[in-house]
């Protein structure tokens, strides 16, 4: 049997196999060729292991990596997948024994192109058929925000339950993402056309792997998860295209937990909510830490869930995590094949209903004029209380009651998803701001007719509609006079267009006064006894962090009526002098700069200045009041046409291949930072024609 795989002008790899077993296989081995740093990576996460090669900087994820039981669930829910889907269990062991050949235990095609190996010191292990499934599982584990119930706990305790709606932004997730449909009644095509964005922490290597993979059961184009077969997220098979974004749903619960030691035995018994204690499993695994000394993590689980806070006979009450894998054994794999093979909307939606986790909005189009936006995912039905804040296990009524129906709407026209409220509000708590969706639709019925060429201005759009109540403030200066330096830079924000474009001084200002109003409210003192952190894990702080929480929370706090008396005109008219006398003029790009993460430092790049904000659609988030650096933003952008799947657009913010210095690690960086988008190609003769060079066969 042979398989083929040919490289395009942008070194993304086309596989061509005789299978889908193979094509899986030819999958697993060029993802590690491409991406072997990044595989390892995620696979030691996946294990809680990554402190063994990283450090100390590590042992926070590796101990809740532990203690939440991700690589036993993965264990679990690949056991499971054995028993109700074999063909698809089957298919991820090809996968992996992909991976693994690609990796050759550490001597492979993908060890010897990644230096960090030699840097780090690490041998590429071996993947187990369960390990996509951890990968899958640790990258998502946080989607939903579970930390959240953490800080509206202590908003709760320190400045009373009506507090928590200040914070309630509609804002701060850890994840989020654009999408539209445009129907073919207003395209020029006739036929429909899905853009949208991926919001993520921008990683190297990237977090979406452009590919393209092709057997007599299907052809399909789309963005894979390095370490996951097939294409879950976004995609199009000639005849269908969709795409997701999050739903912002609320899936897991955290449950206070009474524990106790059983005499003078390590057993440990947790109460229930029928006041009985019951024995909850308990042992001890040990970290290694690179460089320092091993970490010993209790691991404990009660019928709730794993114990991720505390444990038996600490001060602090323990926390359980709830979470449906764990419940259910089932990771949503299922729908993984069904996706590749889909010929119509239909198709699509009956795969989604297999989908677990994350819950998503779908979106998707096929050329027949079907159209799809419903929601996916497991979402169990629950307590309001379980849904907001943190609940005691002991208590009744805490218990799931079995899961929600997913929400399905018709289209007609336009839809558009961004994180914000609507299709899958009765599913969650807070959602992004409504801006991103306000504009988007407020483009899209700007004009008649679209082409899939026309969304690119979409993706790139600055406008900044969160300005607007700071401004306001500005205006009416609260009777404040300001210096004539403070005037002048009043002047300057007032006439601003409020677009967060790279270039522009005055988005700069605005930033620098943005910031000093976060810091501003933060010391404030009926805000700042939410400064000091609680005494949870590290992993769980970002979520506590008073100066984010205000910076995404800020345009709530200055327009709510009323805020513990604080004068918010007086106060950004102060923010607007500190400015004034003790900053640089600097254009907004000059400080918001793409930083993207990496596991080793490794080598230094001079990264670009970025258009954009948290609340443009061009989704570019800085931290108000800490960094202007933009960590997290369009992990990639994509344009299905469904005229001509070779009118579709794509790209991602550094390259196809992971390895630092190879040609196509940082090629589509310039394009992406000026929001370029680039062809697809999907054409098997233009492949075989313009890259011969780049064809390899693999005969089995």
């Amino acid at each position: 049997m042979t398989v083929e795989i040919y490289r395009d002008a942008w070194g993304i790899p086309h596989l061509r196999a005789d299978s889908a077993l193979e094509l899986a296989r030819a999958q697993g081995r060029i993802t590690a060729v491409d991406r072997a740093w990044q595989l390892e990576v995620e696979r030691h996460r996946s294990q809680g292991t990554s402190a063994a090669f990283l450090g100390a900087e590590a042992v926070a994820w590796d101990r809740f990596a532990r203690q939440a039981r991700l690589d036993d669930t993965a264990r679990r829910c690949f056991a499971a997948l054995e028993r109700r889907d074999p063909e698809t269990a089957a298919w991820v062991v090809s996968y992996v024994d992909g991976v693994n050949e690609g990796l050759g235990d550490g001597l492979g095609a993908g060890g010897r192109r990644a230096p960090e190996f030699v840097e780090s010191g690490l041998v590429p292990g071996r993947w187990e058929p369960w390990t996509p499934l951890g990968v899958w599982l640790a990258t998502h584990i946080l989607f939903a925000g579970f930390p959240a119930k953490l800080w509206r706990e202590e908003v709760v305790r320190r400045l009373g339950a009506e507090a928590v709606g200040l914070f309630a932004t509609d804002g701060n997730g850890t994840s989020g993402s654009n999408g539209w449909l445009v129907s073919g009644a207003l395209t020029v095509t006739g036929h429909a056309v899905i853009g949208g964005d991926p919001h993520r922490f921008i990683e190297d290597p990237g977090v979406y792997q452009q590919i393209h993979l092709a057997c007599p059961e299907f052809d399909v184009v789309g963005l894979a998860v390095p370490g996951i077969p097939g294409i879950a997220h976004f995609a199009h098979t000639g005849h269908v295209a969709w795409a997701i974004t999050n739903a912002m749903a609320d899936y897991q619960d955290l449950y206070r937990e009474r524990l106790r030691v059983v005499g003078s035995s390590s057993s440990v018994e947790a109460l229930g909510a029928d006041g009985e204690w019951r024995v909850a499993a308990r042992h001890v695994e040990r970290l290694e830490v690179a460089g320092g000394e091993s970490v010993e993590v209790e691991v404990i689980e009660t019928e709730r869930g794993p114990v991720v806070i505390g444990g038996a006979g600490e001060k602090e009450a323990a926390i359980s995590l709830r979470y449906p894998p764990r419940v259910t054994e089932d990771l949503g794999f299922s729908a993984l094949l069904p996706l590749l093979r889909a010929r119509e909307v239909a198709d699509v939606d009956r795969a989604f209903d297999l989908w677990a986790e994350p819950v998503n909005v779908v979106q998707a189009a096929d050329t027949a004029g079907g159209l799809l936006h419903r929601v996916a995912g497991r979402v169990p039905v629950r307590s309001e209380g379980n849904r907001t804040r943190v609940v005691d296990a002991w208590e009744e009524g805490r218990e799931w009651r079995g899961w929600h129906e997913m929400p399905r709407v018709s289209v007609s026209g336009i839809a558009v998803m961004a994180n914000q409220r609507g299709l899958a509000e009765e599913l969650g708590v807070e959602f992004a701001s409504p801006h991103r969706a306000a504009r988007i639709r407020e483009l899209l019925v700007s004009r008649a007719e679209w082409a899939a060429s026309d969304m690119a201005a979409i993706h790139v759009d600055t406008h900044l509609a969160s300005a607007a109540v700071l401004l306001e403030h500005l205006a009416g200066g609260g009777g404040q006079r300001l210096s004539a330096e403070g005037a002048a830079l009043r002047d300057q924000l007032l006439a601003w267009d409020r677009h967060m474009d790279a270039g522009s001084l005055s988005a700069g200002v605005y930033a620098a006064v943005r910031s000093a109003v976060v810091r501003r409210l933060a010391a404030e003192p009926a805000l700042a006894v939410l400064a000091e952190p609680p005494a949870y894990p590290e992993v769980f702080l970002p979520w506590l962090a008073l100066k984010p929480r205000i910076g995404f929370a800020l345009e709530n706090l200055l327009r709510v009526e009323e805020l513990y008396g604080i004068d918010r005109a007086a106060l950004v008219c102060a923010a607007v002098e500190e400015v004034a006398v003790g900053w640089t003029p600097r254009a907004w790009g000059e400080t918001h700069r793409l930083a993207p993460w990496r596991a080793l430092a490794g080598r230094a790049y001079d990264e670009p200045g970025l258009s954009g904000d948290h609340d443009c659609v061009l989704c570019t988030s800085a931290v108000p009041g800490v960094t202007d650096l933009a960590a997290r933003g369009p992990a990639a952008r994509y344009v299905w046409d469904l005229a001509d799947r070779d009118q579709s657009l794509w790209v991602v913010p550094l390259g196809a291949d992971g390895v630092p210095g190879a040609a196509h690690h940082r090629d589509q960086l310039a394009l992406w930072v000026e929001g370029v988008l680039a062809p697809v190609i999907t054409d098997w003769d233009k492949l075989a024609q313009g890259n011969k060079e780049n064809k390899e066969n693999h005969d089995d």
